[in-house]
Protein backbone atom coordinates (compact mmCIF):
# COMPACT_ATOMS: atom_id res chain seq x y z
CA UNK A 1 0.00 0.00 0.00
CA UNK A 2 1.15 3.54 -0.91
CA UNK A 3 2.25 5.64 2.30
CA UNK A 4 1.47 9.33 2.79
CA UNK A 5 4.23 11.39 2.77
CA UNK A 6 3.13 13.61 5.79
CA UNK A 7 3.07 13.58 9.75
CA UNK A 8 -0.38 14.91 10.43
CA UNK A 9 -2.38 14.73 13.73
CA UNK A 10 -5.88 13.02 13.57
CA UNK A 11 -8.49 12.41 15.58
CA UNK A 12 -9.75 8.97 16.48
CA UNK A 13 -12.51 7.42 17.39
CA UNK A 14 -13.27 5.94 21.36
CA UNK A 15 -16.24 3.86 21.89
CA UNK A 16 -17.97 6.72 24.35
CA UNK A 17 -21.64 6.08 24.78
CA UNK A 18 -23.93 8.96 23.87
CA UNK A 19 -27.04 10.01 25.94
CA UNK A 20 -30.43 9.58 24.21
CA UNK A 21 -33.32 11.80 25.18
CA UNK A 22 -36.61 11.82 23.62
CA UNK A 23 -37.71 14.92 21.55
CA UNK A 24 -39.85 16.74 23.98
CA UNK A 25 -36.46 16.80 26.34
CA UNK A 26 -34.57 19.12 24.19
CA UNK A 27 -34.93 22.84 24.79
CA UNK A 28 -33.15 25.18 22.32
CA UNK A 29 -31.47 28.50 24.23
CA UNK A 30 -30.82 32.18 22.47
CA UNK A 31 -27.91 33.82 23.92
CA UNK A 32 -30.85 36.83 24.46
CA UNK A 33 -32.72 34.97 26.65
CA UNK A 34 -30.77 35.86 30.01
CA UNK A 35 -27.83 34.42 31.66
CA UNK A 36 -27.55 30.79 31.06
CA UNK A 37 -26.96 29.74 34.78
CA UNK A 38 -30.92 30.84 34.94
CA UNK A 39 -31.38 28.51 31.64
CA UNK A 40 -30.21 25.60 32.07
CA UNK A 41 -31.28 23.31 34.98
CA UNK A 42 -29.02 20.96 36.05
CA UNK A 43 -31.06 19.29 38.23
CA UNK A 44 -33.36 18.17 35.12
CA UNK A 45 -32.85 14.74 34.26
CA UNK A 46 -32.09 13.71 31.13
CA UNK A 47 -32.36 16.92 29.44
CA UNK A 48 -31.14 18.07 26.12
CA UNK A 49 -29.85 21.96 25.95
CA UNK A 50 -28.90 23.39 22.79
CA UNK A 51 -27.49 26.87 22.57
CA UNK A 52 -28.14 28.48 18.70
CA UNK A 53 -27.02 31.74 19.30
CA UNK A 54 -23.76 32.74 17.00
CA UNK A 55 -23.94 36.62 16.32
CA UNK A 56 -23.47 37.49 20.49
CA UNK A 57 -21.99 35.32 23.31
CA UNK A 58 -23.85 33.49 26.11
CA UNK A 59 -22.84 35.18 29.72
CA UNK A 60 -23.12 33.37 33.63
CA UNK A 61 -23.12 35.44 36.39
CA UNK A 62 -22.72 32.28 38.53
CA UNK A 63 -21.51 28.23 37.89
CA UNK A 64 -24.66 26.37 36.33
CA UNK A 65 -25.06 23.18 39.34
CA UNK A 66 -25.49 19.96 37.43
CA UNK A 67 -26.94 17.15 39.93
CA UNK A 68 -28.78 15.40 37.20
CA UNK A 69 -27.50 13.28 34.00
CA UNK A 70 -27.74 16.05 30.89
CA UNK A 71 -26.61 17.02 27.80
CA UNK A 72 -25.24 20.64 26.57
CA UNK A 73 -24.35 21.00 22.99
CA UNK A 74 -24.22 24.13 20.53
CA UNK A 75 -25.22 24.25 17.30
CA UNK A 76 -21.98 25.47 14.77
CA UNK A 77 -22.65 27.39 11.99
CA UNK A 78 -22.95 24.81 9.17
CA UNK A 79 -20.77 26.84 6.58
CA UNK A 80 -17.92 27.96 9.15
CA UNK A 81 -18.39 25.23 11.85
CA UNK A 82 -18.27 28.21 14.59
CA UNK A 83 -19.58 26.96 17.91
CA UNK A 84 -21.43 29.46 20.24
CA UNK A 85 -19.74 31.19 22.68
CA UNK A 86 -20.11 30.65 26.50
CA UNK A 87 -17.96 33.58 28.55
CA UNK A 88 -18.50 35.04 31.95
CA UNK A 89 -20.34 38.47 32.68
CA UNK A 90 -18.77 40.77 35.04
CA UNK A 91 -20.49 40.94 38.28
CA UNK A 92 -21.81 44.40 39.79
CA UNK A 93 -19.05 44.12 42.35
CA UNK A 94 -16.27 43.42 39.96
CA UNK A 95 -15.95 40.36 40.09
CA UNK A 96 -15.79 37.60 37.34
CA UNK A 97 -17.49 33.94 38.33
CA UNK A 98 -14.67 30.84 38.35
CA UNK A 99 -16.64 28.16 36.37
CA UNK A 100 -19.06 27.46 34.19
CA UNK A 101 -20.43 23.64 34.85
CA UNK A 102 -20.00 22.78 38.12
CA UNK A 103 -20.98 18.73 38.35
CA UNK A 104 -21.69 17.71 41.78
CA UNK A 105 -24.31 15.36 41.75
CA UNK A 106 -23.05 11.29 42.00
CA UNK A 107 -23.31 8.58 39.48
CA UNK A 108 -24.38 11.12 36.58
CA UNK A 109 -23.52 11.28 32.69
CA UNK A 110 -22.77 14.66 31.53
CA UNK A 111 -22.58 15.45 27.78
CA UNK A 112 -20.19 18.79 26.64
CA UNK A 113 -20.02 19.38 22.89
CA UNK A 114 -19.48 22.18 20.13
CA UNK A 115 -19.05 25.07 22.78
CA UNK A 116 -16.41 27.86 22.66
CA UNK A 117 -15.48 27.99 26.48
CA UNK A 118 -13.95 31.37 27.24
CA UNK A 119 -12.52 32.89 30.22
CA UNK A 120 -12.42 36.37 29.42
CA UNK A 121 -15.34 38.33 30.48
CA UNK A 122 -16.80 41.24 28.95
CA UNK A 123 -14.07 43.36 30.43
CA UNK A 124 -11.24 41.71 28.72
CA UNK A 125 -10.19 39.96 32.40
CA UNK A 126 -10.23 36.16 33.75
CA UNK A 127 -10.24 35.10 36.83
CA UNK A 128 -7.08 34.07 38.08
CA UNK A 129 -9.06 30.95 39.83
CA UNK A 130 -10.96 29.93 36.67
CA UNK A 131 -11.92 26.43 35.88
CA UNK A 132 -14.54 25.97 33.13
CA UNK A 133 -15.74 22.43 34.36
CA UNK A 134 -15.72 21.34 38.02
CA UNK A 135 -16.85 17.67 38.85
CA UNK A 136 -16.86 17.05 42.38
CA UNK A 137 -19.74 14.29 42.54
CA UNK A 138 -18.42 10.68 42.09
CA UNK A 139 -18.44 8.34 39.77
CA UNK A 140 -19.14 10.85 37.54
CA UNK A 141 -19.01 9.80 33.89
CA UNK A 142 -18.26 12.99 31.74
CA UNK A 143 -17.78 13.38 28.11
CA UNK A 144 -16.60 16.50 26.28
CA UNK A 145 -16.12 16.86 22.61
CA UNK A 146 -15.62 19.37 20.09
CA UNK A 147 -15.24 22.45 22.45
CA UNK A 148 -12.54 25.52 22.61
CA UNK A 149 -11.12 26.28 26.33
CA UNK A 150 -9.52 29.50 26.16
CA UNK A 151 -7.59 31.26 28.54
CA UNK A 152 -8.40 29.16 31.69
CA UNK A 153 -5.92 30.21 33.68
CA UNK A 154 -6.44 27.01 36.63
CA UNK A 155 -7.44 24.24 34.75
CA UNK A 156 -10.19 23.73 31.85
CA UNK A 157 -11.17 20.55 33.65
CA UNK A 158 -10.83 20.32 37.59
CA UNK A 159 -12.31 17.13 39.68
CA UNK A 160 -11.65 15.85 43.22
CA UNK A 161 -14.80 13.40 42.80
CA UNK A 162 -14.34 9.75 43.94
CA UNK A 163 -14.00 7.23 41.03
CA UNK A 164 -14.77 9.63 38.45
CA UNK A 165 -14.56 9.13 34.64
CA UNK A 166 -13.25 11.46 31.53
CA UNK A 167 -13.27 10.86 28.65
CA UNK A 168 -12.30 14.10 26.14
CA UNK A 169 -12.48 14.23 22.40
CA UNK A 170 -11.63 16.63 19.24
CA UNK A 171 -11.37 19.73 21.77
CA UNK A 172 -8.88 22.64 21.26
CA UNK A 173 -7.14 23.86 24.92
CA UNK A 174 -5.26 27.30 23.87
CA UNK A 175 -3.63 29.88 26.17
CA UNK A 176 -3.97 28.87 29.63
CA UNK A 177 -1.63 30.83 30.92
CA UNK A 178 -1.55 32.24 34.37
CA UNK A 179 0.65 35.29 34.37
CA UNK A 180 2.90 34.12 38.08
CA UNK A 181 2.24 30.69 38.89
CA UNK A 182 3.55 28.51 36.43
CA UNK A 183 2.40 25.42 38.18
CA UNK A 184 -1.36 25.66 37.18
CA UNK A 185 -3.07 26.82 33.53
CA UNK A 186 -3.70 23.05 33.40
CA UNK A 187 -5.54 20.96 30.78
CA UNK A 188 -7.28 18.27 33.10
CA UNK A 189 -6.05 18.10 36.82
CA UNK A 190 -7.04 15.65 39.79
CA UNK A 191 -7.39 18.81 42.44
CA UNK A 192 -6.50 19.22 45.73
CA UNK A 193 -8.09 18.85 48.41
CA UNK A 194 -10.10 15.55 47.25
CA UNK A 195 -7.00 13.25 46.56
CA UNK A 196 -9.22 11.88 44.75
CA UNK A 197 -9.29 8.12 42.99
CA UNK A 198 -10.11 8.29 39.17
CA UNK A 199 -11.91 5.50 37.38
CA UNK A 200 -11.19 6.32 33.52
CA UNK A 201 -9.10 9.52 32.15
CA UNK A 202 -9.13 9.32 28.00
CA UNK A 203 -7.86 11.77 25.93
CA UNK A 204 -8.21 11.58 21.92
CA UNK A 205 -7.85 13.73 19.32
CA UNK A 206 -7.37 17.32 21.00
CA UNK A 207 -5.07 20.22 20.37
CA UNK A 208 -3.29 21.31 23.32
CA UNK A 209 -1.47 24.33 22.94
CA UNK A 210 0.06 27.28 25.05
CA UNK A 211 -0.52 25.59 28.01
CA UNK A 212 1.55 26.33 31.74
CA UNK A 213 1.61 23.05 33.47
CA UNK A 214 -0.13 19.12 32.21
CA UNK A 215 -1.88 18.34 29.53
CA UNK A 216 -3.42 15.59 31.75
CA UNK A 217 -2.98 15.41 35.46
CA UNK A 218 -4.20 12.59 37.23
CA UNK A 219 -2.09 12.49 39.99
CA UNK A 220 -1.68 9.15 40.35
CA UNK A 221 -0.28 9.22 44.01
CA UNK A 222 -3.91 8.27 44.20
CA UNK A 223 -5.26 5.40 42.12
CA UNK A 224 -5.98 5.37 39.09
CA UNK A 225 -8.24 2.54 36.90
CA UNK A 226 -7.10 3.47 33.07
CA UNK A 227 -5.36 5.94 30.98
CA UNK A 228 -5.09 7.10 27.53
CA UNK A 229 -3.79 9.71 25.87
CA UNK A 230 -4.04 8.79 21.66
CA UNK A 231 -4.02 11.14 18.78
CA UNK A 232 -3.42 14.37 20.76
CA UNK A 233 -0.93 17.38 19.57
CA UNK A 234 0.73 18.82 22.65
CA UNK A 235 2.12 22.43 21.25
CA UNK A 236 4.15 24.88 23.73
CA UNK A 237 3.89 23.90 27.42
CA UNK A 238 6.11 25.29 30.20
CA UNK A 239 5.90 22.22 31.96
CA UNK A 240 5.56 18.94 31.50
CA UNK A 241 3.18 17.09 29.62
CA UNK A 242 1.79 14.69 32.21
CA UNK A 243 1.58 14.07 35.99
CA UNK A 244 0.80 10.08 36.33
CA UNK A 245 4.05 9.01 38.05
CA UNK A 246 2.38 5.80 39.21
CA UNK A 247 0.26 4.76 36.07
CA UNK A 248 -0.58 1.15 36.48
CA UNK A 249 -2.38 0.95 32.82
CA UNK A 250 -2.49 2.71 29.98
CA UNK A 251 -1.58 4.04 26.32
CA UNK A 252 0.13 6.96 24.83
CA UNK A 253 0.23 6.50 21.35
CA UNK A 254 0.37 8.91 17.83
CA UNK A 255 0.75 11.68 19.75
CA UNK A 256 2.68 15.36 19.11
CA UNK A 257 4.86 16.45 21.62
CA UNK A 258 6.26 19.66 20.63
CA UNK A 259 8.26 22.33 22.23
CA UNK A 260 7.25 20.46 25.72
CA UNK A 261 8.75 21.59 29.20
CA UNK A 262 10.39 24.57 27.85
CA UNK A 263 11.03 25.38 31.54
CA UNK A 264 12.51 22.94 32.92
CA UNK A 265 12.83 21.58 36.38
CA UNK A 266 15.46 24.34 38.49
CA UNK A 267 17.32 23.70 41.34
CA UNK A 268 14.56 24.83 44.09
CA UNK A 269 11.81 22.75 42.01
CA UNK A 270 14.24 19.52 42.54
CA UNK A 271 13.43 16.98 43.16
CA UNK A 272 9.93 18.38 44.89
CA UNK A 273 6.75 18.36 42.96
CA UNK A 274 7.93 17.28 39.07
CA UNK A 275 9.85 13.69 41.00
CA UNK A 276 6.58 13.69 44.04
CA UNK A 277 6.54 9.86 44.47
CA UNK A 278 10.82 8.92 44.26
CA UNK A 279 13.33 11.50 42.86
CA UNK A 280 15.52 11.27 40.06
CA UNK A 281 18.23 12.42 38.92
CA UNK A 282 16.51 13.04 35.16
CA UNK A 283 12.92 14.33 33.94
CA UNK A 284 11.57 13.11 31.26
CA UNK A 285 7.89 13.90 29.06
CA UNK A 286 7.23 10.01 29.65
CA UNK A 287 8.21 9.20 33.28
CA UNK A 288 7.09 6.58 35.78
CA UNK A 289 7.78 5.40 39.24
CA UNK A 290 7.53 2.62 41.45
CA UNK A 291 4.61 1.99 42.31
CA UNK A 292 3.32 3.45 46.09
CA UNK A 293 2.45 0.75 48.53
CA UNK A 294 -1.05 1.98 48.70
CA UNK A 295 -1.64 1.78 44.97
CA UNK A 296 0.21 -1.60 44.48
CA UNK A 297 -2.48 -2.76 47.25
CA UNK A 298 -5.36 -1.79 44.64
CA UNK A 299 -3.83 -2.77 41.54
CA UNK A 300 -3.25 -6.37 42.88
CA UNK A 301 -4.52 -6.62 46.46
CA UNK A 302 -3.84 -10.62 46.50
CA UNK A 303 -0.31 -10.28 46.01
CA UNK A 304 0.21 -6.49 46.21
CA UNK A 305 4.43 -7.28 45.78
CA UNK A 306 4.03 -8.95 42.64
CA UNK A 307 1.73 -5.67 41.05
CA UNK A 308 4.40 -3.93 39.80
CA UNK A 309 5.45 -6.93 37.19
CA UNK A 310 1.53 -6.84 36.53
CA UNK A 311 1.67 -2.68 34.95
CA UNK A 312 0.17 -2.59 31.63
CA UNK A 313 1.50 0.65 29.31
CA UNK A 314 2.28 1.40 25.78
CA UNK A 315 4.40 4.01 24.57
CA UNK A 316 3.87 3.65 21.09
CA UNK A 317 4.70 5.59 17.57
CA UNK A 318 4.99 8.96 19.37
CA UNK A 319 6.62 12.45 17.97
CA UNK A 320 8.45 14.74 20.05
CA UNK A 321 11.00 17.66 19.48
CA UNK A 322 12.42 20.85 20.64
CA UNK A 323 13.08 23.93 18.17
CA UNK A 324 16.67 24.94 18.17
CA UNK A 325 16.04 28.20 20.08
CA UNK A 326 14.61 26.49 22.88
CA UNK A 327 17.81 23.93 23.31
CA UNK A 328 20.22 27.65 22.64
CA UNK A 329 18.30 29.11 25.17
CA UNK A 330 18.85 26.59 27.67
CA UNK A 331 21.87 26.62 26.77
CA UNK A 332 22.71 29.85 27.38
CA UNK A 333 20.82 30.48 30.40
CA UNK A 334 22.74 27.38 32.07
CA UNK A 335 25.82 28.78 31.38
CA UNK A 336 25.20 31.97 33.86
CA UNK A 337 22.80 30.82 35.99
CA UNK A 338 23.13 29.51 39.98
CA UNK A 339 19.54 28.04 39.87
CA UNK A 340 20.17 26.01 36.79
CA UNK A 341 17.07 23.98 35.44
CA UNK A 342 17.05 19.81 34.52
CA UNK A 343 16.24 20.12 30.97
CA UNK A 344 13.74 17.77 29.39
CA UNK A 345 14.58 14.40 27.61
CA UNK A 346 11.81 12.13 25.74
CA UNK A 347 11.86 9.63 29.03
CA UNK A 348 13.57 10.01 32.19
CA UNK A 349 16.55 7.52 33.16
CA UNK A 350 14.68 5.45 34.82
CA UNK A 351 11.77 5.25 32.88
CA UNK A 352 14.07 4.23 29.94
CA UNK A 353 15.07 1.53 32.25
CA UNK A 354 11.74 0.39 33.17
CA UNK A 355 11.22 -0.38 29.96
CA UNK A 356 14.23 -2.16 29.33
CA UNK A 357 14.14 -4.72 32.16
CA UNK A 358 11.58 -7.52 30.54
CA UNK A 359 11.67 -9.51 33.64
CA UNK A 360 10.69 -6.82 36.14
CA UNK A 361 8.02 -5.12 33.63
CA UNK A 362 7.53 -7.84 31.14
CA UNK A 363 4.37 -5.41 29.62
CA UNK A 364 5.69 -1.93 29.23
CA UNK A 365 5.90 -1.63 25.41
CA UNK A 366 7.76 1.38 23.77
CA UNK A 367 8.48 1.47 19.91
CA UNK A 368 8.62 3.78 17.11
CA UNK A 369 8.89 7.13 18.99
CA UNK A 370 10.76 9.88 16.51
CA UNK A 371 12.38 12.58 17.31
CA UNK A 372 11.81 14.94 14.72
CA UNK A 373 10.45 18.23 13.37
CA UNK A 374 6.52 17.79 12.31
CA UNK A 375 6.54 18.98 8.91
CA UNK A 376 2.98 20.85 9.29
CA UNK A 377 4.20 23.21 12.03
CA UNK A 378 4.84 27.06 10.29
CA UNK A 379 8.08 28.74 11.57
CA UNK A 380 5.26 32.03 12.41
CA UNK A 381 3.89 29.27 15.24
CA UNK A 382 7.43 29.18 16.65
CA UNK A 383 8.35 33.07 16.25
CA UNK A 384 5.32 33.78 17.79
CA UNK A 385 5.24 31.46 20.82
CA UNK A 386 9.03 31.86 21.54
CA UNK A 387 9.03 35.87 21.03
CA UNK A 388 5.34 37.42 21.53
CA UNK A 389 3.52 39.93 19.97
CA UNK A 390 2.84 42.71 21.49
CA UNK A 391 1.65 44.43 25.13
CA UNK A 392 1.31 41.68 27.90
CA UNK A 393 1.86 38.65 25.52
CA UNK A 394 5.86 38.40 25.59
CA UNK A 395 6.17 34.96 24.55
CA UNK A 396 7.54 31.89 26.53
CA UNK A 397 11.30 32.82 26.75
CA UNK A 398 10.71 36.00 28.10
CA UNK A 399 8.13 34.50 30.41
CA UNK A 400 10.82 32.07 31.77
CA UNK A 401 12.71 34.90 32.81
CA UNK A 402 10.27 36.49 34.89
CA UNK A 403 9.20 33.22 36.26
CA UNK A 404 12.90 32.09 36.96
CA UNK A 405 13.88 35.71 38.97
CA UNK A 406 11.08 35.75 40.39
CA UNK A 407 9.90 39.17 38.71
CA UNK A 408 6.44 37.66 36.81
CA UNK A 409 3.58 39.65 37.56
CA UNK A 410 1.00 40.11 34.67
CA UNK A 411 2.48 39.34 31.54
CA UNK A 412 1.51 36.11 29.69
CA UNK A 413 2.48 34.31 26.30
CA UNK A 414 0.55 31.97 23.73
CA UNK A 415 -0.86 32.35 20.16
CA UNK A 416 -3.37 34.97 19.08
CA UNK A 417 -4.32 35.84 22.83
CA UNK A 418 -8.45 36.57 22.73
CA UNK A 419 -8.90 39.97 23.42
CA UNK A 420 -12.57 40.46 24.38
CA UNK A 421 -14.78 43.49 23.00
CA UNK A 422 -17.47 44.44 24.88
CA UNK A 423 -19.71 45.33 21.91
CA UNK A 424 -22.82 43.25 22.07
CA UNK A 425 -22.22 41.33 19.00
CA UNK A 426 -18.88 40.58 19.62
CA UNK A 427 -17.48 37.31 19.29
CA UNK A 428 -13.70 35.22 19.28
CA UNK A 429 -11.67 35.28 15.98
CA UNK A 430 -12.73 32.48 14.30
CA UNK A 431 -10.64 30.05 12.80
CA UNK A 432 -8.31 29.77 15.25
CA UNK A 433 -5.45 31.62 14.57
CA UNK A 434 -3.10 28.77 15.42
CA UNK A 435 -4.80 26.58 12.91
CA UNK A 436 -3.44 28.20 10.06
CA UNK A 437 0.12 27.51 11.00
CA UNK A 438 -0.41 23.63 12.25
CA UNK A 439 -2.23 21.79 9.46
CA UNK A 440 -0.43 21.76 6.22
CA UNK A 441 -0.57 19.85 2.80
CA UNK A 442 2.47 17.29 1.74
CA UNK A 443 5.68 19.09 2.87
CA UNK A 444 6.60 22.13 4.89
CA UNK A 445 4.73 25.15 3.35
CA UNK A 446 1.26 25.79 5.24
CA UNK A 447 -1.87 24.71 3.32
CA UNK A 448 -3.05 27.50 1.22
CA UNK A 449 -6.63 27.67 -0.80
CA UNK A 450 -5.88 29.21 -3.93
CA UNK A 451 -8.56 31.85 -5.37
CA UNK A 452 -9.43 29.56 -7.62
CA UNK A 453 -8.60 25.80 -6.33
CA UNK A 454 -11.36 24.27 -3.49
CA UNK A 455 -10.95 21.48 -1.60
CA UNK A 456 -14.48 21.22 0.35
CA UNK A 457 -14.61 19.73 3.82
CA UNK A 458 -16.97 16.21 3.13
CA UNK A 459 -20.69 16.13 4.00
CA UNK A 460 -22.06 14.78 6.42
CA UNK A 461 -18.93 14.35 8.29
CA UNK A 462 -19.14 12.66 10.71
CA UNK A 463 -20.86 9.49 7.96
CA UNK A 464 -21.78 6.55 7.93
CA UNK A 465 -21.33 4.95 5.98
CA UNK A 466 -21.75 7.19 2.57
CA UNK A 467 -20.38 10.75 2.83
CA UNK A 468 -19.94 13.04 -0.37
CA UNK A 469 -16.64 15.30 -0.91
CA UNK A 470 -16.70 18.53 -3.10
CA UNK A 471 -13.75 20.54 -5.27
CA UNK A 472 -13.69 22.57 -7.47
CA UNK A 473 -10.63 23.14 -10.61
CA UNK A 474 -10.44 26.05 -12.52
CA UNK A 475 -8.54 24.46 -15.20
CA UNK A 476 -8.75 20.93 -17.42
CA UNK A 477 -6.47 18.95 -15.15
CA UNK A 478 -5.41 15.54 -14.00
CA UNK A 479 -6.90 15.05 -10.84
CA UNK A 480 -6.74 12.20 -7.95
CA UNK A 481 -8.44 11.74 -5.44
CA UNK A 482 -7.63 9.21 -2.22
CA UNK A 483 -8.20 8.33 0.86
CA UNK A 484 -6.06 7.08 3.49
CA UNK A 485 -6.68 5.60 6.85
CA UNK A 486 -5.08 6.91 10.36
CA UNK A 487 -1.73 4.93 9.55
CA UNK A 488 -1.10 6.46 5.97
CA UNK A 489 -1.95 3.26 3.88
CA UNK A 490 -4.27 4.10 0.86
CA UNK A 491 -7.80 2.33 1.19
CA UNK A 492 -9.59 3.93 -1.57
CA UNK A 493 -8.75 6.28 -4.89
CA UNK A 494 -11.36 7.99 -5.87
CA UNK A 495 -10.84 9.79 -8.74
CA UNK A 496 -7.86 9.39 -11.35
CA UNK A 497 -8.05 11.17 -14.85
CA UNK A 498 -8.25 14.49 -16.64
CA UNK A 499 -11.21 16.34 -15.75
CA UNK A 500 -12.82 19.81 -17.12
CA UNK A 501 -12.95 23.04 -15.33
CA UNK A 502 -15.84 23.25 -12.80
CA UNK A 503 -17.22 21.42 -9.21
CA UNK A 504 -17.02 18.05 -8.87
CA UNK A 505 -18.71 15.34 -6.41
CA UNK A 506 -17.91 12.15 -5.42
CA UNK A 507 -19.20 9.89 -2.64
CA UNK A 508 -16.81 7.74 -0.60
CA UNK A 509 -18.55 4.49 0.92
CA UNK A 510 -16.74 3.09 3.63
CA UNK A 511 -19.29 0.78 4.77
CA UNK A 512 -16.22 -2.32 4.39
CA UNK A 513 -14.01 -0.39 6.48
CA UNK A 514 -13.87 0.27 10.43
CA UNK A 515 -14.96 3.28 12.15
CA UNK A 516 -12.32 5.77 12.60
CA UNK A 517 -10.64 9.04 11.30
CA UNK A 518 -9.72 9.07 7.39
CA UNK A 519 -7.58 11.56 5.05
CA UNK A 520 -8.40 12.47 1.83
CA UNK A 521 -6.34 14.25 -0.63
CA UNK A 522 -6.93 15.91 -3.70
CA UNK A 523 -4.21 16.74 -6.05
CA UNK A 524 -4.50 18.79 -9.87
CA UNK A 525 -1.86 19.71 -11.20
CA UNK A 526 1.01 21.50 -9.07
CA UNK A 527 -2.24 21.66 -5.86
CA UNK A 528 -2.76 19.29 -3.06
CA UNK A 529 -4.96 19.57 -0.06
CA UNK A 530 -5.75 17.13 2.48
CA UNK A 531 -8.74 17.27 5.04
CA UNK A 532 -9.60 14.65 7.52
CA UNK A 533 -13.32 12.59 7.95
CA UNK A 534 -14.97 10.92 10.54
CA UNK A 535 -16.80 7.15 10.44
CA UNK A 536 -18.92 6.21 12.93
CA UNK A 537 -20.25 2.68 12.47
Amino acid sequence: MKQLLFVISVVALISVPVLSFAQNDTIDIYATQGDLNDLIDGTQEGAVYRLVSLDTTYKYTDAITVTADITVIGVPDPVTNRPPTIQPAVLPDGTIPETIFSISGDGINVHLQDMYLLAKATNNVANADGIAVVVSGDNVRLSVDNCVFDGWQAFAIGYNGQWDSFYLTNNHFRNMVHPNQHYIGEVIRNMWPGEAYTDTLSMVGNTIIGVNAYASAPVTVFYMEYFEFIDNEVIYMFKNPFFKHNLTTGKINNNIFYANWVGGTDQQEHPWWDNLAEPDESYGLISLHPLLEGNAEMFNPDDPEAAESLRSIEVKDNIYYWPDEVRNFWTAYNDTADNWIYTPEWMSERTVAMFADNDAYPYLEESGNMEMRPAHYDAVLDERMLYGTTGSDIGILAYFEQIRSGTAATDVWGFGITQVDDAPDWVPQWPLPETAYIVTSVGDEPVGVPDKFVLDQNYPNPFNPATTIQYTIPVTEKVVLTVYNILGQEVATLVNEVQNPGTHQVTFDAAQLSSGVYLYRLTAGDYTNIKKMLFVK
